[in-house]
């Protein structure tokens, strides 16, 4: 079973530093895009950073400059480093990743969530 967990949430003053992390398991996979997506209360998920295998990527206009994705293809995980966090920056924190091989399991997986809350 294809699981992707989250960590490094929490809570954080305004200006303060969180590393979120993603580990997948459940199998030897080769994946594609790798990303995280964020949720606040009353609003929808919008997209954070995204990564590809090549190591090519792209932000929100709201993240640029303070937050960097990054990620390991041998351990098939995926970190977001966010700088100078914002009260608006709160929100459920997904990662995702996109299977490739095997292509029996090829899809776009998510995980449960981390919760990541900034205080004013």
């Amino acid at each position: 079973q294809v699981q992707l967990v989250e960590s490094g949430g929490g809570l954080v003053q305004a200006g303060g530093s969180l590393r979120l992390s993603c580990t997948t398991s459940g199998g030897r996979f080769s994946l594609g895009t790798m990303g995280w997506y964020r949720q606040a209360p009353g609003k929808q998920r919008e997209m954070v950073a995204t990564i590809t295998s090549g190591g090519k990527t792209n932000y929100a206009d709201s993240v640029k400059g303070r937050f960097t994705i990054s990620r390991d293809n041998a351990k098939n995980t995926v970190s977001l480093q966010m700088h100078s966090l914002k009260p608006e920056d709160t929100a459920v924190y997904y990662c995702t990743a996109e299977i490739l091989v095997p292509v029996t399991l090829r899809a776009d997986y998510w995980g449960q969530g981390t919760q990541v809350t900034v205080s004013s």
